[in-house]
């Protein structure tokens, strides 16, 4: 297993009225994070907000490319960015200790934090698919370039895992400084992560690791 310090590119925040950042997720353009009972649009290039829709958001964010899905309690609500209008409801795997929230091959990929799990489920129905164990507490999960990483944040410590999406294996790890908390977890795409910081109004970005060669993105 490789271990790394994590290297943070770029801080955002603090954020007014905000005070701390749930799920974080990326639709090309804007980073968007969750802040308790509002979604908001951050532009990574200037740090500024750019817009809010009220709504509940508790945890993890997704983006399918179309529509935004967010973690509330024991649901997940799928939201049409253009008027913040909540469009359906399914059930959260965790029944409230639901944390990460990811789109990836047509699914949602949603983080049980205390049950240290990661759940394949159906975005039509909440029918879980396939589960991935896993060795720490979840919090942000991501898919870029094939890779399943996902957040952990216990006590002080915090670190994005790039683990094996059929055993659980930890194949990599990028340590957060002490005190830094992830609880959301998103992908550019490219060569960064985004990660929200669960015990303070921030934004981070953080260097992934260069590979040698990518294949294409999920």
């Amino acid at each position: 297993m490789k271990r790394s310090a994590a290297e943070i590119l770029r801080e955002y925040g603090p954020f007014p009225g905000v005070d701390r950042v749930h799920g974080v997720t990326y639709d090309g353009q804007n980073v968007w994070f969750a802040a308790g009972d509002t979604l908001n649009a951050l532009d990574p290039e200037s740090g500024k907000t750019l817009r809010t829709i009220d709504v509940a958001a508790h945890a993890g964010t997704a983006f399918d490319g179309q529509h935004l899905f967010q973690i509330a309690e024991d649901r997940i609500q799928k939201i049409d960015p253009e008027t913040g209008r909540v469009l359906t409801t399914i059930p959260a795997p965790g029944g409230g200790g639901d944390s990460g929230l990811a789109w990836a091959e047509g699914t949602l990929w949603v983080g049980v934090y205390r049950d240290r799990k990661i759940h394949q489920v159906d975005p039509e129905t909440g029918a879980i698919l396939r589960t991935i164990e896993t060795s720490r507490f979840v919090t942000g999960v991501t898919w870029v370039d094939g890779e399943l990483w996902h957040g952990t944040w216990e006590g002080d410590e915090s670190d994005l895992r790039h683990i094996d999406p059929r055993t659980g294996e930890v194949l990599e790890r990028l340590e957060m400084p002490l005190g830094v908390g992830v609880s959301g977890l998103e992908s550019d795409g490219h060569d960064q992560f985004f990660c929200g910081d669960g015990s303070r109004s921030k934004v981070r970005a953080v260097r992934r690791p260069k590979r040698a060669s990518t294949g294409s993105s999920r």
